[in-house]
């Protein structure tokens, strides 16, 4: 059984800390442990989860087709740590834009995607499905200095309750585009944090967010069983690409799983 007690025990054996996170069960309502789910850490790449869903409501509204043409502007360039086709000038389709964003972590092709769908517009649609805490404010840049961003009103903000939230929702399908973004999101390319402690026959659909002073992974954890966890979890601490402290975390979570019936 998940409870707090086990998120504390999990915390304190990565030696992660601050922390903010969630596991909930899906499949069977009742079973929800969190640790400081509100806390107000910088939410880096996991901002992109809440674009991507702005975007296919655009979509669903007749406003926006997944193959509409978007030609990449310079002033979105920085750097990416994936391999990226995007380049000033290139004439990307919106489905190719989204799933850059969530599946590679593609920053320009979310800085792109702020400018086709408007911060505010995208702030108002999250608040309207309940993120009431979640808001885009600049775009986002892969090393400093940070990309020139005239138009930026403060720091992103989507803390670890809200990025629980979104995802619940999308395993719910309640949300249009769901299967398309839990798609992306289960062809992560990102997989050095939370999977490092999961089990063979283990399906993990989610996200990844750092910078160098904060960071993050939650997604939907499917057991072989079929079971099925909303697993967040937000750190304020430096990390690299790969950090086995993450995948020390999501074992001993797994292992309380484990005994459940």
């Amino acid at each position: 059984m998940i409870d707090q007690a086990s998120l504390e025990a999990a915390t304190r054996e990565a030696h992660l800390a601050p922390v903010s996170a969630v596991v909930e069960r899906l499949d069977q309502a009742g079973e929800r442990a969190v640790l400081d789910p509100d806390l107000p850490l910088y939410p880096a790449s996991m901002i992109k989860v809440p674009i991507a869903v702005a975007a296919h409501a655009r979509i669903a509204a007749g406003e926006l087709t997944p193959q509409s043409v978007v030609s990449v502007a310079q002033r979105n360039m920085t750097p990416n740590d994936a391999p990226s086709p995007l380049h000033a000038n290139y004439r990307a389709t919106l489905d190719e834009l989204i799933d850059l964003m969530l599946s590679r972590s593609d920053n320009v092709a979310t800085n792109q995607l702020i400018d086709l769908l408007g911060r505010e517009a995208i702030t108002v649609h999250c608040q309207a499905i309940g993120l009431a805490r979640t808001a885009v404010r600049r775009k986002l840049s892969g090393s400093l200095p940070l990309i020139e961003d005239p138009e930026a009103t403060g720091r992103n903000a989507h803390p670890a309750s809200d990025a629980a939230a979104l995802l619940t929702a999308l395993d719910a399908r309640r949300l249009p585009g769901s299967e398309r973004v839990l798609a992306s999101l289960g062809r992560q390319y990102w997989r050095g944090k939370l999977p490092l402690g999961l089990r063979p026959g283990d399906h993990f659909a989610h996200k990844t967010g750092d910078t160098d002073e904060v960071s993050h992974d939650g997604g939907i954890l499917t057991l072989p069983d079929g079971r099925r966890y909303v697993i967040v979890l937000y750190t304020g601490v430096a990390s690299p690409d790969e950090d086995p402290r993450f995948g020390t975390w999501m074992a001993r979570v797994r292992a309380a799983l484990e005994c459940e019936e």
